[in-house]
């Protein structure tokens, strides 16, 4: 959210409407994630795959999220920094977080409805608020067995509440993701998502018509305890640059004519295969949605590119290995390199289970051993079995980061090459280059205006300069895309160019009229010109829509309390104050408006 001061000093006259949006309770959220999971979550393949579910249940991604009172992490701990004491505790069905300043006599608490995480590295809550689902500012840090502030608010000084639960990160943990009301990016009428942790159907497809049709046969064979390894297939089609992945939905089991609507990731073209691990495994440098895209839009068999396009900045400065994502290190493997498409996620990793922890060293070896030999490892240090901990050590990702948990880039002396870094690489001038490679010609001037300024948002040193180069040529050559109109826009706004700024958002506006960064970077213009109405209700629709963003209820009470409106100038300070209790500006400014003379200002 882009923030900006202003000076209000004109009468104004608007109606003012602060509603509370009726909530999801508890008891009605598990009944319909309970329903939703018995029609069409992975309880409906436990008929006929039952061993497959049995096993699978247990792992890591069929827990990676869920209701609150299910998994509750309960505990208290002090944050020295904002002097808050955080304690989350069960009472009766419900999980409660409860935080206190003492110095103040400040407390106040929220129900938890949801966990994120399965608990292995760590364990994020999300909470609601009006409708709009927030993500803690605490986790639970498993390897530590505590407690802590989330990475983003260690050096927090007040308490951050008003953290958006990102769609992104609950579509890589959950499954039948709800897309948020319009115009917003986490209000939601009902549960965000219908089944906890990753389903059946996130790698294998709906199959609605697979359930109906006879016999049930499809891209495994029937019997169960040899369909749990997918990789075992992975010759019979993954390596064909031909295949057609409507043959991955149907096998040639199936009934004469009939598609049994069911994907089996092994025999798909080694893109879209790989494309369905990707969607979770990758993060890169930047990512760009692909115009009307979003990734939770997704389903196993499409082109991952249709919906998104990744990027990496090249002239690595190495770090550390432990901000590589899974699919980016195996992609620097010499031997990812050497097998080409043939080595693939489910090379060494059985999606449907877990090898236990006394079976884990022979498990992994066998994989090894697929392509090496025995003979090989007859003369290769026989007596050190564990291949993975020298060529794929563990990296413990403390952060609970979406890390590797083992170096996979398996390297043959591992700890004495350099190890790139994810958050932001390269250095000044350095190019965003496609990812994977082969991506490259899909890349649009639209992807680079956008994956720049998403740099420049990071203070990348030298992205502004070639993020407002791309913009004026993908403006060029999509004269209506809002997103690229609003992004220039906020180009020229900051070179003091309001003219054309005013005139590229509005072009924004018209097209999408619920674009609320537009809407409120005008309103900062209309403002600074003296048009004070028309800025309060662009201000007001945006406030709508995020009433989280303090900047803009802030703006708006600091409008109506110069127009002398101070009854209504409290109310959006109140309401700024509901979703981001803690926050120093907005407590100072109620306090202001009940002082004679009234100041107007935090």
């Amino acid at each position: 959210m882009r923030t900006w001061t202003i000076v209000a000093a004109s009468f104004l006259t608007a109606v003012v409407g602060v509603r509370a949006a009726a909530q999801t309770t508890q008891t009605q959220t598990q009944i319909r994630m309970k329903t939703a999971a018995a029609q069409t979550g992975s309880e409906a393949c436990s008929g006929c795959h039952s061993q497959i579910y049995q096993s699978y249940s247990k792992t890591v991604m069929a827990k990676a999220s869920g209701l609150a009172a299910d998994a509750p992490m309960t505990g208290e701990f002090n944050d020295n920094t904002s002097g808050v004491r955080y304690r989350v505790y069960q009472q009766d069905e419900h999980v409660w977080m409860n935080y206190e300043r003492e110095s103040e006599k400040f407390r106040g608490q929220d129900e938890l409805l949801y966990f994120i995480g399965s608990g292995r590295k760590g364990r994020s809550y999300l909470f609601s608020v009006q409708g709009f689902l927030f993500e803690t500012p605490i986790n639970w840090y498993s390897q530590e067995g505590r407690w802590g502030m989330t990475p983003a608010y260690f050096e927090a000084r007040e308490i951050p509440l008003n953290l958006p639960a990102f769609m992104d990160c609950m579509n890589c943990h959950s499954s039948g993701l709800q897309p948020p009301l319009p115009g917003t990016e986490n209000k939601f009428t009902g549960p965000p998502f219908s089944h906890a942790g990753i389903t059946c159907q996130r790698c294998h497809g709906a199959g609605e018509r697979h359930r109906g049709t006879a016999p049930i046969i499809h891209s495994y064979t029937s019997n169960d305890s040899s369909t749990s390894n997918p990789s075992g297939s992975n010759s019979s089609g993954a390596n064909s640059a031909n295949a057609n992945p409507s043959e991955a939905r149907a096998s040639s089991g199936t009934a004469p004519g009939a598609d049994s609507s069911i994907v089996n990731p092994a025999k798909l073209p080694p893109d879209r295969r790989d494309a369905i691990c990707m969607e979770c495994h990758f993060e890169g440098t930047v990512a760009v949605n692909q115009p009307g895209k979003h990734l939770y839009q997704f389903q196993p068999g499409e082109r991952l590119s249709d919906y998104v396009h990744y990027f990496l900045l090249s002239g690595n400065q190495p770090e550390t290995a432990r901000a590589l994502s899974q699919v980016e290190a195996l992609s620097l493997s010499e031997c990812k390199r050497r097998s080409g498409d043939k080595m693939w996620c489910g090379s060494c990793h059985d999606p449907h289970a877990e090898p236990a922890a006394e079976k884990k060293t022979a498990y992994y070896r066998d994989k090894c051993l697929n392509c090496h030999g025995e003979q090989f490892a007859a003369k290769h240090h026989p007596d050190k079995p564990d291949c993975t901990q020298c060529h794929m050590p563990a990296l413990p990702s403390r952060d609970v980061a979406h890390t590797e948990s083992t170096d996979h880039r398996i390297l043959r002396y591992p700890n004495t090459l350099p190890l790139p870094r994810l958050q932001v690489r390269g250095t000044e001038g350095a190019p965003l280059v496609s990812f994977p490679d082969k991506n490259a010609p899909l890349a649009t001037t639209r992807d680079f205006a956008l994956a720049w300024e998403t740099l420049a948002q990071k203070n990348v040193e030298g992205a502004a300069h070639r993020a407002e180069q791309y913009l004026r040529k993908a403006v060029a050559e999509r004269p209506d895309d809002p997103v690229l109109l609003a992004a220039l826009g906020f180009a020229e706004q900051k070179h003091g160019s309001e003219k054309e700024a005013r005139e590229l958002y509005e072009r924004a506006l018209q097209i999408d009229p619920l674009a609320s960064e537009a809407a409120t970077d005008l309103g900062i213009l209309e403002a600074r010109s003296g048009n004070l109405r028309r800025a309060v209700e662009l201000w007001q629709g945006a406030f709508k829509r995020a009433p989280y963003r303090s900047a803009i209820g802030m703006n708006l009470a600091m409008a109506f309390c110069a127009g002398g409106q101070k009854q209504v100038a409290k109310k959006y300070v109140q309401q700024v104050l509901e979703f981001n209790p803690d926050y120093l500006k907005g407590k100072r400014l109620l306090a202001h408006l009940g002082e004679e003379p009234v100041q107007c200002s935090p």
